[in-house]
């Protein structure tokens, strides 16, 4: 219905320019107006780019194609509400200064990208919290599985991709027996992420007693707000126990089904202090869903074992209700910020100028920047797309990797044995610009080297591109991934 929609629009727009002269001239004089507007706006150059080359080459429908799917459109409603809660709730995550004034005198540049969270998002670090690295989305269902039986109070749950099978309906099955114990059991999931489900799940849902309520939910209309979708994954459990990571809730996650050959992928579970910040991130969210205002202080765990310190734990979110791009940036600073090694798994790599540069730069300067990505890619397009790049990182020092036996779908950082991320944030425009994203910032934690560990040992499968596979590339393959690549960023 969109795609009919979109169609009668654009046969629309080119008639009425071809029978009336000043409206062929006002549809030109809009596009080149969009095109100012977009060259003056503060948005990535890359994305901008894009959208400039696409109305100068179809000028009479570009500047209506603009005004229809350009930009962050995100609700009003949205922004306003998740503006207002995040100022709310604020307050709520508060930092302890003795653990940030630990981290400056323990290591100053690193205290940096601790402290840009802090400052610019909100979002504290801790310690006294306990950490599991999950190499395989096999390993992380179990351990969910187990954490979940253990419930006494409330489960949230909110993912991008719930879609019903062996992995979904194992944990529906314990969520019911929690709502019959009297367990809190809520849960939100991405429209567009989980189109497979049954249109009446979310009522089956809440006649079960789960709380359920879904994201942007999808409508057949032209002006449709989709571009901006919840990507986060989260799971957290009374306070105590938190899951963050890429799995979804899908079999294919748990590699039960095949879908692009083996699926790899990776999560982390934190027990202690730090998944209070997880708590609040879902209560704000799941706030501006239901339309309650419920105080989300009633809700925080303090009794919390000494845990055996695990390092530092800083998770986070990342929104585009604001202009502050988290997910780039934490991903930018690690690298700038690298001494001896950074390896990072994606399962897309759509950069713009400035993250190739810093890639490169550090290559340049001598660090060891190594990317895995998938072999069998899930859309072929953008794997043409991530292909692009290979012979400009590889020209300039990085080396690259695709994982032969299947899908690569981690979304992954480590670096210097210092630093690592885990999260849901992929390293292309839609993730870093458009989506809701998370993630957790580890410093000094054993699950750096466990993410170390799984790094060089997935690299074992893997085929390493050299820059004679890229000058093998046919003319004209290259030629259509360069055509693409012009318009990465609107993908």
């Amino acid at each position: 219905m969109i795609l009919s929609q979109l169609a009668f629009l654009m046969i629309f727009v080119y008639s009425m320019s071809q029978f009336a002269l000043p409206v062929y001239s006002a549809l030109i004089f809009l596009s080149v107006i969009v095109v100012i507007y977009i060259v003056n706006r503060p948005d990535n150059p890359s994305y901008k780019l894009s959208w400039a080359i696409l109305i100068l080459v179809v000028p009479i429908v570009g500047g209506v194609l603009y005004l229809v799917f350009g930009g962050k459109k995100i609700p009003k409603a949205l922004r306003k509400e998740m503006v207002t809660s995040s100022n709310v709730n604020a307050p709520f995550l508060i930092q302890d200064p003795a653990v940030l004034n630990q981290i400056r005198h323990m290591d100053p540049q690193i205290f940096k990208q601790i402290n840009y969270l802090w400052r610019n998002c909100y979002f504290p670090v801790y310690k006294n919290t306990q950490t599991e690295y999950f190499a395989i989305g096999e390993a992380k269902f179990e351990a969910m599985k187990r954490e979940l039986k253990k419930a006494e109070r409330y489960i949230f749950v909110e993912y991008f991709i719930v879609k019903q099978g062996l992995m979904w309906d194992s944990i529906q099955e314990i969520l019911v027996e929690k709502v019959k114990e009297g367990v809190d059991v809520r849960l939100i999931y991405d429209d567009f992420g989980s189109t497979d489900l049954p249109r009446d799940f979310a009522s089956r849902m809440n006649a079960l007693g789960i709380k359920t309520f879904i994201f942007n939910p999808l409508k057949p209309l032209l002006a449709i707000l989709m571009n901006n979708r919840d990507h986060r994954k989260i799971c957290v459990i009374d306070g105590k126990v938190g899951f963050v990571g890429g799995i979804n809730l899908s079999d294919e996650y748990i590699n039960v089904v095949e879908r692009f050959g083996h699926w790899k992928d990776t999560a982390v579970m934190i027990k202690g202090e730090a998944v209070w910040s997880l708590t609040v991130m879902f209560l704000t969210f799941y706030n501006y869903l239901s339309k309650e205002n419920e105080d989300i202080l009633q809700f925080k765990n303090t009794d919390f074992p000494d845990y055996i310190t695990d390092g530092f734990v800083q998770p986070y979110s990342d929104s585009p209700t604001d202009e502050e791009q988290v997910g780039e940036t934490v991903h930018m600073n690690i690298i700038n910020l690298s001494k001896r090694y950074v390896y990072i798994m994606t399962p897309y790599l759509i950069i713009g100028y400035e993250m190739q540069k810093a890639l490169i730069t550090a290559a340049k300067n001598g660090i060891d920047v190594r990317l895995m990505v998938p072999h069998i890619p899930d859309k072929w397009y953008v794997h043409a797309i991530t292909k692009s790049n290979y012979e400009q990182l590889i020209k300039g020092g990085v080396r690259i990797f695709e994982y032969e036996p299947g899908f690569m779908h981690a979304k992954t950082l480590v670096a210097d044995d210092e630093a690592a991320i885990i999260g849901t944030t992929n390293m292309d425009f839609r993730s870093y610009y458009m989506h809701f994203e998370c993630g957790i910032l580890f410093i000094e934690s054993k699950v750096i080297s466990d993410l170390k560990n799984d790094f060089l040992q997935t690299q074992k499968q893997c085929i390493e591109i050299t820059m004679e596979d890229c000058l093998r590339v046919p003319t004209l393959r290259r030629w259509g991934r360069a055509i693409l690549n012009l318009f990465s960023a609107i993908l």
